[in-house]
């Protein structure tokens, strides 16, 4: 048996990162290669020294909300708070809500003195709430106008500028938290990588509820994970599956790209273009299809993410390799410095 305890490692407090580094590539990059396990300690603006002309490079296009309500019960005017996880039809959001004891079926909240009026519906699985909302106008304005960024826990500064929050090619809006890896790029960055003969694939998968689950259970494969909604388009599929045919490497940027690409791709490594969701949970031992190399940024302790990397590169050697990140000081989690597994 796998123990979620097997995934622990110690990390000092002052190494999570609080504030995004400007300019957004001159964060560092610790490059793996899995083939021999040495270890550099570059920056991410050295990343297109590894990628090699007729590469894909797969990025996640996803845009995050601004998912995160500060309200009022209506009867009581106790303070209360939901955060927008998945919307299920127009008005008809899946969310977490505080304080939960609270927000039973049948209570309403409202935001900005009623500009937003919200009523639970009922429970969801995971302590979740079906909540419908009620207003006058167009939802995603008033969204705009009375949300705030959806920032994890662990970060405690307020961010001064919503789109650090977003990767520079965010397109589609529907995740209630970033695609971290994808915090690095720049727009320059990103023209160099394509002037290498590099070419930017854009699936899709909204970050939903998963982000933030912790691993309960200490059998690692009692775990469920949260279902998100993912896209991979005909065009995708078929930019990436003759890639791959040619000899190139799929790089995968970030771990909700590899979640996507691993869903959708056969056991022969072909990737289908379809749409769904899915929970996929990779761990070690899961064989990888369609994903060769991946970058990403440092993970929680004990969280299904470094259980992925795990199965990229060994347990033991992702230990090894934070061990190490500790040691040299880099920047942890959502705003924190990246990794390359070659």
């Amino acid at each position: 048996m796998m123990k979620t305890s097997d995934f622990d490692y110690f990390l000092p407090e002052e190494l999570i990162a609080q504030t995004p580094i400007e300019p957004r590539d001159h964060s560092r990059l610790l490059v793996y290669d899995r083939a021999d396990h040495s270890v550099q300690h570059l920056h991410f603006y050295d990343l297109p020294r590894f990628l090699i002309p007729g590469d894909v490079m797969v990025v996640n296009d996803t845009r995050v909300i601004p998912a995160r309500l500060l309200g009022e019960k209506e009867e009581t005017h106790v303070p209360v708070e939901i955060l927008l996880l998945k919307r299920l039809e127009k008005d008809l959001w899946e969310a977490l809500v505080r304080p939960g004891r609270r927000l039973a079926p049948g209570t309403w909240c409202s935001f900005g003195d009623g500009l937003l009026r919200a009523e639970i519906v009922d429970r969801a699985p995971e302590g979740a709430r079906l909540v419908r909302f009620h207003y006058q106008g167009v939802f995603e304005e008033i969204l705009d106008r009375l949300g705030q960024m959806p920032l994890p826990p662990y970060i405690h500064e307020r961010l001064q500028d919503r789109e650090r929050y977003q990767t520079v090619y965010a397109r589609e809006e529907g995740s209630a938290a970033a695609p971290t890896a994808g915090l690095h790029f720049t727009p320059e960055l990103l023209e160099q990588i394509r002037e290498k003969g590099i070419e930017i694939v854009p699936v899709l998968l909204h970050v939903g509820l998963g982000t933030f689950r912790p691993v309960k259970e200490e059998d690692v494969s009692q775990h469920q994970m949260h279902v998100e909604h993912y896209e991979v388009t005909p065009e995708a599929a078929e930019k990436i599956n003759r890639a791959r045919a040619e000899g190139h490497r799929c790089v995968c940027i970030g771990t909700t790209s590899v979640r996507t690409l691993e869903t959708v791709s056969t056991e022969d490594g072909l990737v289908h273009a379809q749409n769904g969701d899915t929970g996929i949970f990779i761990m070690p031992g899961y064989h990888f299809k369609a994903t060769d190399a991946l970058v990403t940024n440092f993970h929680l302790p004990q969280s299904t993410l470094l259980m992925l990397i795990s199965a990229l590169m060994g347990r033991e050697e992702a230990l090894r390799v934070y061990r190490i990140a500790v040691e040299e000081k880099y920047r942890f989690f959502s705003f924190g410095d990246a990794m390359l597994i070659l």
